[in-house]
């Protein structure tokens, strides 16, 4: 069977070894997972993050060797996007990042007059069922559905990360309130490792 476009494969390459990898971050210094909504009124929650933290580089820039191919970025802090960013739907990409580059901190970011305020969880997964005849209920965590209270749904996003299997316990994590027209940031909830790897919620 042919293969298309397996040149462009890592595993393809005669110089890279799939079974003594040891991940991205050489080239790629990636250390911040932010996971945030998708509306673009909100876009600029990984620069004002960045700038939160003070030492990350957002969105910096393509490293190229000297034939002009793409070999890296000088980038550390890279967004997830999602409805509502709600953790539920970060996990996959949580557990992927922790095997290409060593991230250090994982940041949920909930902003103000998010569209998952509009709605109950019930009315999303009713609506979906008149209109497509499909019962989605038992698909997604019913918490993460909308956001009812923004205090809790960080404190229940950060908890679901810290309970979650697919984050390392070493991982910090952070919830924070975005206010799309101050562009103030706020800190709602902090889960911090201590040296001997538990937990603990500011």
């Amino acid at each position: 069977m042919t293969m298309k476009y397996s040149e462009f494969e890592f595993r393809t390459q005669p110089w890279f070894d799939q079974d003594n990898f040891q991940g991205f971050n050489e080239v790629i210094p990636m250390k911040t997972m932010i996971i945030c909504c998708f509306d673009p009124r909100a876009s600029e929650v990984p620069q004002v993050v960045a700038k939160h933290f003070g030492d990350e580089i957002y969105p910096g820039e393509n490293i190229l060797d000297e034939r002009g191919n793409k070999i890296g970025h000088t980038r550390t802090l890279f967004a997830v996007y999602c409805a509502a960013g709600r953790a539920a739907s970060g996990l996959q990409s949580a557990a992927t990042m922790d095997y290409l580059f060593s991230v250090q901190n994982i940041v949920v970011v909930h902003h103000s007059f998010c569209g998952a305020t509009a709605f109950r969880p019930d009315q999303l997964i009713g609506k979906y069922h008149d209109c497509h005849h499909t019962d989605i209920s038992t698909m997604f965590d019913h918490d993460s559905l909308a956001i009812m209270n923004y205090e809790e749904s960080l404190r229940h996003d950060v908890k679901l990360l810290r309970d979650s299997p697919a984050v390392p316990k070493h991982i910090k994590l952070y919830g924070f309130f975005y206010e799309i027209n101050s562009g103030e940031l706020i800190e709602v909830v902090r889960d911090v490792p201590s040296r001997d790897g538990t937990g603990r919620i500011a």
